[in-house]
């Protein structure tokens, strides 16, 4: 995939310096990173998630409570007495994980969702920065551009002040 978009951008390039072409480049990592939008979003995506964080967390330490527990009293315990724990805490250790796949899953998917909605507002911004600017291109996270084509500040600047 990286090869085909290097390989698309290598294309165009010449193409851009022989028309004589004005060229934009735009950072998405900081966009996403620094603007008021996407710290908003990021705030809002934790706030939703704390609650079930904070569980886990619990989950966390009754699960290493037990297990403490269960080394500290397996000399004294019959076999069966050790089974029940090992299957009690076996169960446990499932659940545990079973809910912090879900969290993990849930949590990535609204970010997702938060950070589509951020993007299709930087891009609006980026098509009417490009058009104010005459550029005939703007290019998203290149390896390497020279800071006066970027205009990562003033995309950053237009979302803050929306």
């Amino acid at each position: 995939m990286l090869r085909c978009v290097v390989f698309g951008i290598a294309l165009l390039l010449p193409w851009v310096a022989h028309a004589q072409g004005k060229i934009g480049f735009v950072n998405t990592e900081r966009i996403l990173r620094d603007s008021t939008p996407a710290q908003r979003a990021q705030k809002k995506i934790e706030a939703e998630f704390q609650k079930r964080d904070q569980e886990l967390g619990r989950m966390a330490e009754q699960l290493k409570r037990t297990q403490d527990e269960m080394e500290r009293t397996a000399v004294t315990m019959s076999d069966s007495q050790r089974r029940t724990k090992e299957r009690e805490f076996g169960e446990m250790s499932r659940e545990f994980q079973r809910k912090q796949r879900e969290f993990r899953e849930d949590l990535n998917q609204r970010r997702n969702e938060e950070l589509a909605a951020v993007v299709e507002k930087a891009n609006r911004v980026i098509r009417q920065i490009a058009s104010e600017e005459k550029l005939d291109i703007v290019i998203q996270d290149a390896v390497y551009a020279n800071p006066r084509i970027d205009i990562t500040d003033k995309v950053i600047k237009a979302l803050d002040e929306n």
